[in-house]
């Protein structure tokens, strides 16, 4: 990074999100919980995505109702999601590989604008009146692709921007605006959708790509070198595989992750079965549930962002888990819509401590040559197993119901994460091995992102005994 543009344009971030006076001074002051914004590029992205990402949840939330109102069908809810997801699961890994040998700002731009045309084309063919179900799916596997491209881009973007010591806080806030975006998207979606139709969200969703498209035009990033990955494209993705499948601690977490979103996370498509059938709040109800999930994805994301490294990371990732499913299965037994609503805050608090905390362990563990690669891995475990799990729960609710379908997901996570937990211990010795040898050959103290002091032997330090 130019440390000197950063100092020059510290105050020159996007729309003045944040304007602080002189970068020394602001960078002694700023609070340890919001630390990565200290990076003007940083800043840039946060803003610019965070205005984004509120489109996004709109566009999600009316899209959800309007395949609902098209069909009343939880068969094609499901198969909506599966349509839109499915390419991640596919495709990711050749997006990682084009992360790891392109200039990823350059991708993130060229996937952003591929977004917004598709959501453009999403609200001419509803707000005048055209839209069909097979547009829809359409319109929502074309955006699959292109998420299988920008998802593992975006994650290994960040340590572009912010180098590896605001890593672990910058995935914290960006968890924080995904799920801010979450609390004020949908409420917002529930409104427009009541009043003047689903067509007025995707719109809005449209415009909204503009404010990050602008803040990557505008960053100053230092010259990255590419140096040619060996052998084909397959044998670069390979090589990402191989990897994961000798790594028992990433292997271990990307389990998890892959079980959670295959079985818990499919409860976000039966809201709108929830909202109508359930709980009879119509689409505004629909947009305070989802929002009281985000709000509690946004305590989860701001309590991680607060940590000084990754210790204990691993049973806060076993915890989360169990908490998640444990969630799930009272919201399954509620019939009142306010119990309902409130027993989603800890739902979302656990599942983006669970997401978030997996994503920056294995951040932490893995080289920067295969980055990309490896969050291609991620995001199929992520969003690639979520097709699955929005098919597996149309169908499951079609023949026992969509309460029951929840609770058998969250039976499913607590399961998990007790394994999880078993597993521990061994796993715990391996990614401290693996820290301290990343850590050694970068030259940096053995326990900087343990939180603890640093290191002046070149030993093994005492206080990485209980790193994850």
């Amino acid at each position: 990074m130019d440390e000197a543009a950063d100092v020059k344009d510290y105050g020159g971030s996007l729309a003045g999100c944040v304007d602080l006076a002189g970068y020394e001074r602001a960078r002694s002051k700023l609070p340890h919980v919001v630390r990565a914004l200290r990076h003007r590029n940083y800043r840039l992205f946060f803003c610019g995505q965070l205005i984004s990402l509120v489109g996004t949840w709109m566009q999600s939330v009316a899209q959800a109702w309007l395949v609902y109102r098209l069909t009343g069908s939880a068969v094609l809810l499901g198969f909506v999601g599966f349509a839109s997801q499915i390419p991640v699961f596919l495709l990711a890994p050749l997006g990682g590989s084009v992360a790891d040998r392109y200039d990823r700002r350059h991708v993130l731009i060229a996937t952003q604008t591929a977004a917004m045309l598709v959501a453009f084309i999403l609200a001419g063919v509803t707000l005048t009146g055209r839209v069909q179900v097979w547009q829809i799916l359409v319109l929502a596997s074309l955006l699959g692709v292109i998420n299988s491209v920008d998802i593992p881009t975006r994650q290994a973007f960040a340590v572009d921007i912010v180098g590896r010591d605001d890593l672990i806080n910058a995935i914290a806030l960006n968890s924080s605006m995904v799920n801010g975006a979450r609390i004020v998207g949908p409420a917002v979606a529930g409104v427009l959708v009541a009043s003047v139709g689903e067509g007025w969200c995707f719109l809005v969703n449209a415009v909204s790509y503009l404010a990050l498209i602008a803040g990557l035009l505008m960053m100053n990033m230092a010259e990255r070198t590419f140096v040619p990955l060996p052998g084909s494209a397959l044998a670069s993705i390979l090589e990402g595989f191989r990897y994961v499948r000798r790594t028992g601690p990433v292997r271990a977490l990307l389990l998890l992750l892959g079980l959670v979103s295959l079985m818990g996370m499919p409860y976000a498509v039966l809201m709108p079965v929830f909202a109508d059938q359930i709980l009879h709040g119509g689409p505004r109800g629909l947009g305070l549930l989802m929002g009281a999930s985000g709000a509690g994805a946004l305590v989860g994301a701001v309590v991680l962002a607060a940590r000084k490294g990754i210790r204990g990371l691993g049973h806060w990732i076993a915890f989360a888990a169990a908490g998640f499913g444990m969630s799930l299965i009272l919201f399954s037994l509620s019939r009142s819509f306010w119990l309902s609503a409130v027993l989603l805050v800890p739902a979302g608090f656990s599942m983006m401590i669970e997401m978030a905390a997996s994503n920056t362990m294995i951040q932490s563990l893995i080289p920067d040559a295969l980055r990309g690669r490896v969050m291609a891995v991620y995001s199929m475990m992520f969003m690639g197993m979520a097709p699955f799990g929005a098919l597996l729960a149309g169908a499951l609710a079609h023949r026992i119901g969509a309460p029951a379908t929840v609770m058998v997901g969250g039976s499913a996570c607590v399961a998990g994460a007790a394994l999880f937990r078993w597993h521990l211990p061994v796993l715990k010795h391996e990614a401290r091995q693996m820290i301290v040898a990343l850590q050694v050959a970068a030259g940096e103290p053995a326990e900087e992102m343990t939180g603890q002091a640093s290191v002046v032997a070149p030993r093994e330090p005492s206080g990485a005994e209980e790193l994850p």
